[in-house]
């Protein structure tokens, strides 16, 4: 009996908090008005994507304490948006990144479980947190949660969250046909939390949402974030797109859920990735040059580049070599509201020097390498065959795909793409269930025992 095809997760993403959207094309749309999420949106549910991410951008970020304009300036709060989206979509899921370090998990996790609502049970929570003062200092006194307490918050809140969404039984709320009335059991929404992270007791007031919970999505890389994630997410964001180190990512991270006593599988491993599409695969490799030339300016590479030296490069040339000073990890940041692009600065300058150095590259060429997102080059029946391939052979459990150009990029692949993928019979030719989880095929969860019998 041969062994059914995975089928394909795609999400669709909308940049713009860093360089890979060109902004300044022509054609790309607005990064605050709705008709640039919207159209994403419908583009995605179109090609019967799982779901529609936005990333959040908490601070306006700052270049030797000056605002720069490498990346948009400005954008809407992410849950208006997303409760936005679900007016205009019927089957896409909804999932917004929302960090754990500077909510709160009653008002989070009503907020969510509304949105759960409003959708029809289609919203999802990117867990991310926050250990940067710089950031911080819009949300919490002295801006700062030490490093090694920031998974310790977030896995409270977690915690926190899930026992707010299950303090709601299946059928808690009843309708009496005969008299109109409203039944319900005056213990249904009592929670009390007593932890070392929040100290909190009430009712939640939202019923419990069509699929149990939102679906809840992180990313983790290092050992503790690996096992974070593996207790915790429904997805992870993967990071690797070579198959062998992606592989080994999803041996790893099945072993660790296995471990925290969860079915292998029962948690979908997803890297970003963008594409750009050609008649022939010269055309589209002459498309890549010219898109990542835009992408990465000159003075994109220097920022990029200063987010990991941790010193002023404005004297360097980009067309010239790359600086020949150490970096000054030690220093006053330089690049501020940005996450920190490597832990180990000095080992990743040795290895951008010697790729440099190999290729002939310039301080620009090095930075288009080094920080390129785009994984599928070439035709639609070649993109269509690596992406189904990578996720057959477990590299991933599918892609969240974005583009350059926001808001229509993402319809090409759509339209050249995806019927591939349907031919196949890895991507669904319609939409089956009516929630992201029956999107995903993620089990509705069940209510925790104690919530359960109150």
């Amino acid at each position: 009996m041969s062994t059914p095809r995975k089928q394909v997760i795609l999400g669709a993403y909308v940049g713009g908090v860093n360089h890979h959207t060109v902004w300044s094309d022509p054609a790309a749309g607005s990064q605050a008005d709705f008709s640039t999420f919207g159209h994403v949106a419908q583009t995605a549910e179109r090609g019967k994507f799982d779901f529609f991410f936005l990333a959040e951008g908490l601070i306006l970020r700052e270049r030797l304490g000056l605002i720069f304009d490498q990346d948009i300036v400005g954008r809407p709060d992410t849950l208006p948006v997303l409760a936005a989206i679900t007016a205009v979509t019927s089957h896409l899921g909804v999932v917004g990144t929302l960090n754990a370090t500077f909510n709160e998990p009653y008002e989070l996790a009503r907020q969510l479980a509304s949105l759960d609502h409003l959708s029809g049970g289609r919203a999802g929570w990117n867990v991310v947190t926050s250990f940067d003062a710089f950031t911080g200092q819009n949300f919490r006194r002295g801006g700062f949660l030490h490093r090694d307490d920031r998974y310790v918050r977030a896995g409270e809140f977690i915690q926190v969250a899930r026992q707010l969404w299950d303090s709601w039984p299946p059928g808690a709320v009843a309708a009496d046909k005969a008299s109109g009335e409203f039944v319900r059991d005056s213990a249904v929404g009592t929670f009390g939390h007593h932890g070392k992270q929040f100290d909190i007791s009430g009712q939640f007031s939202v019923p419990r949402s069509p699929q149990g919970r939102p679906v809840i999505l992180q990313a983790g890389v290092s050992p503790q974030g690996r096992d974070f994630a593996s207790a915790n997410a429904d997805a992870i964001f993967s990071p690797y797109h070579q198959l062998d180190e992606a592989q080994a990512f999803y041996r790893d991270i099945n072993a660790r859920v296995v471990a925290h006593g969860r079915p292998a599988g029962s948690v979908k491993l997803l890297p970003s990735a963008s594409f750009v599409l050609g008649d022939t695969r010269a055309e589209a490799l002459e498309r890549h040059r010219e898109i990542s030339h835009a992408q990465v300016s000159g003075q994109t590479a220097q920022i990029l580049f200063e987010s990991v030296w941790n010193r002023d490069l404005s004297g360097y040339d980009p067309d010239g070599p790359l600086p020949d000073i150490d970096p000054d990890p030690a220093g006053p940041r330089v690049i501020q509201g940005r996450a920190v692009l490597s832990q180990d600065p000095f080992e990743t300058v040795a290895r951008w020097r010697a790729l440099a150095a190999e290729h002939g590259y310039s301080l620009r060429e090095t930075a288009i390498h080094v920080f390129s997102r785009t994984e599928f080059i070439g035709t639609p029946s070649s993109v269509g065959e690596r992406i189904d391939s990578f996720v057959q052979d477990d590299g991933s459990d599918g892609f969240i795909l974005g583009s350059h150009l926001t808001p229509g990029g993402l319809d090409e692949f759509v339209a050249k793409v995806v019927p591939l993928l349907q031919e196949r019979g890895s991507l669904r030719a319609d939409y089956t269930g009516t929630t992201l989880r029956d999107n995903l095929a993620i089990p509705v969860p069940q209510p925790a025992a104690g919530t359960a019998a109150a």
